[in-house]
């Protein structure tokens, strides 16, 4: 018999003044009931009830134990509605871990979105270029671009991007068009990443076709990259979603789709499965249906 079965006996054998009034109110058998109460008392090496042939008393240390014991079980009642209501309501602390620029143009406006929806709701987002270990961080949810290793996490899928190598209108019609890779030998190239006087982009949905490239820039940002991009400046290359404003109004566009490489997946990624509290169910369910719906993300 399980501690917070002995507290409720004694509690119903101390209020009815009777072992078998007090089986009775438990759906127990008056036996059982005598047996949960003596364990409690032996477990506490002291005596909780005075006992008749005619009555049952609580002794001055049972009636001070009755007060705690009436306590302790009504915060374990009040911890587990506080339970159920976290499972069937979004309530409480979100914590998300997402790339930056994902997380700036996408889950921002998802996030503030859910929140409107769920005023019970508090979110916490570390946008961040790294893969953050979420159990040891403390994470609900992580937003992962690329193939996911084997792992006891839960992955809901919600789009894919593409690497892609653009420019726009402006130095198109100054430059012309690549019609291969190998044709961007011909054109300015701003490269992001460690400053380099060659570096390799590679092509092809397996990655097979290498080509060389000689930056005229090199930049330790993409973002920066994609900046100087969009002053006409040269060509750069980028995951599809961090330019996706820019390719839906036509400020940049995307050149050598036929050579890209594979797209890679973006997952939702959380480790509660399927017994998620309603928060985590009810976010992914929003941003399932908003980012989905992102043309840039399929």
């Amino acid at each position: 018999m399980d501690r917070l079965q002995s507290l409720e006996i004694f509690i119903a054998v101390a209020e009815a003044q009777s072992f078998a009034e007090g089986a009775r109110r438990m759906g127990l058998s008056a036996p059982s009931a005598t047996r949960g109460v003596n364990g409690l008392e032996a477990r506490l090496g002291t005596r909780l009830f005075t006992r008749t042939t005619r009555r049952v008393r609580l002794t001055e240390v049972g009636q001070a134990y009755l007060e705690d014991a009436r306590h302790i079980l009504a915060q374990v009642q009040a911890a587990d509605e506080a339970a159920v209501g976290a499972a069937t309501n979004p309530v409480g602390q979100l914590r998300i871990t997402c790339p930056t620029e994902f997380g700036r143009i996408y889950v921002a406006p998802v996030l503030t979105e859910f929140l409107d929806l769920h005023p019970s709701v508090q979110a916490d987002v570390l946008m961040v270029d790294r893969v953050v270990n979420m159990v040891e961080e403390g994470f609900d949810l992580a937003v992962r671009i690329g193939p996911l290793p084997s792992s006891g996490l839960t992955a809901v899928r919600v789009g894919q991007v593409r690497r892609v190598v653009c420019g726009t209108p402006a130095y198109f019609a100054k430059n012309g068009v690549p019609e291969t890779p190998s044709d961007l030998r011909d054109h300015q190239i701003v490269s992001a990443g460690a400053a380099s006087p060659t570096t390799e982009w590679r092509f092809g949905r397996d990655q097979q076709e290498a080509v060389r490239i000689h930056p005229r820039l090199s930049v330790s940002s993409v973002a920066a990259s994609i900046s100087v991009a969009k002053r006409d400046w040269g060509l750069c290359r980028a995951l599809s979603y961090q330019i996706g404003p820019d390719l839906e109004d036509g400020t940049l566009q995307t050149v050598l789709d036929a050579h890209e490489p594979a797209a890679l997946p973006i997952h939702l990624v959380h480790v509660e499965g399927r017994r998620a509290p309603a928060k985590i169910r009810a976010f992914i369910e929003l941003a399932k249906e908003r980012l989905r719906a992102k043309r840039v993300l399929n």
